[in-house]
């Protein structure tokens, strides 16, 4: 912890020397092991030079530990694994969903009623990872070419690190049988457990047409969340996805026009969107920059916005199944593996993102 207060210390005054950005105070959920990520979970903002937002340090991050070799010998390891299952320190593993299945059935794994037992993917990586940013100068220097191809490649191959195992889902709407008086369409179940319930009869007619999700929706969820949390000042949805693998249509995202397009690609790795440290960037960026917004236009100066973010606020991912899902179904991770380091009490402002899911055949 002294080298990561040092690391802290050094990396803001930089910052303050370089350029004025938003760095949060590093910020670690209580009760948990210290976080599989660089800088133990300090934000890149801290590493700003010249607006970069920290990009530049992340990218030599990224390339000394693809230096390193690690991640390329977990992909040896798997490769050269004999056929069937892999042992690991989490249980056994599979290549592929199939597999991970005829284990399932072969072994008698049953959920509960109302639930389902089936494979989730999992990295078995224990190491940072690192995203292409478009808007990273490196991919447009030609003297960096080489160094531009294998990140790319880098992250094309983070999936080869994956393997599948046997997980249980539960059914949420049974979840007081696990939890005796808890009620899943509860703020308080949302506190306790990260996730909750809630029912909404929509008139949002098409849920392709961008401008009428925003126009129709948006309002719906922000109501619907004010409802939810009597406590709550405000609630802005700034962002939605409407997930179809068969959709047709053009997909593109334009960010000028308010429009998300429509993404073909299902999260089928466990993963966390947001941490301790990146959901207060997120908030910061929307408050006072109005970036990658799709919904209310927000114009807070720094002072503001240092008020709003003084109290209590929330990031919350809402799911609407725009039919019955089968498969893919959507997956929630019981609130009690990330215990908040927040009072439990009602927040102040709710930020979400809206999901809308077709489930392909």
């Amino acid at each position: 912890m002294d080298r990561l207060n040092a690391v802290e210390n050094n990396a803001a005054g930089g910052a303050q020397r370089v350029s004025r950005v938003y760095v949060p105070p590093l910020q670690l959920t209580r009760g948990q092991p210290p976080p599989i990520a660089a800088n133990g979970g300090l934000s890149y903002m801290s590493f700003d030079r010249d607006g970069d937002a920290g990009t530049g340090a992340a990218s030599a991050a990224a390339l000394r530990q693809l230096a390193e070799g690690q991640g390329q010998a977990v992909i040896n390891l798997l490769d050269n694994a004999p056929p069937g299952p892999i042992r690991t320190k989490w249980g056994v593993g599979f290549r592929s969903y199939s597999e991970c299945l005829e284990y399932i059935e072969a072994n008698n794994i049953r959920a509960p009623e109302g639930g389902v037992a089936l494979p989730m993917r999992y990295t078995i990586h224990e190491q940072p990872s690192y995203s292409i940013v478009p808007s990273n100068a490196l991919w447009r220097d030609p003297a960096r070419q080489a160094e531009a191809e294998a990140l790319r490649k880098e992250e094309r191959d983070s999936g080869r690190r994956a393997l599948y195992f046997p997980q249980i889902l539960r059914d949420a709407r049974r979840l007081e049988q696990y939890y005796p008086g808890l009620s899943p369409r509860s703020s308080e179940c949302m506190d306790k457990l990260g996730i909750a319930l809630a029912h909404c009869e929509s008139r949002c007619a098409n849920f392709y047409d961008a401008a009428e999700v925003e126009r129709v929706f948006y309002p719906e969820m922000e109501k619907l969340l004010l409802e939810f949390f009597p406590g709550a000042t405000d609630a802005l949805v700034y962002n939605h996805d409407v997930f179809d693998k068969d959709y047709k249509g053009d997909r593109t995202e334009d960010q000028d026009n308010k429009n998300p397009g429509v993404n073909a690609n299902y999260a089928y790795i466990v993963h966390n969107d947001l941490n301790d440290n990146s959901g207060r960037v997120r908030c910061r960026e929307l408050l006072t920059k109005n970036l990658r917004n799709f919904g209310r236009e927000q114009r807070y100066t720094e002072e503001q916005a240092d008020a709003r973010m003084s109290r209590r606020f929330m990031s919350i991912n809402l799911a609407k199944p725009m039919e019955t899902v089968r498969q893919n179904p959507f997956v929630l991770c019981a609130w009690p593996g990330l215990p908040s380091p927040t009072s439990r009490t009602s927040p102040t402002t709710v930020f979400t993102t809206t999901a809308l899911a077709r489930p392909h055949a």
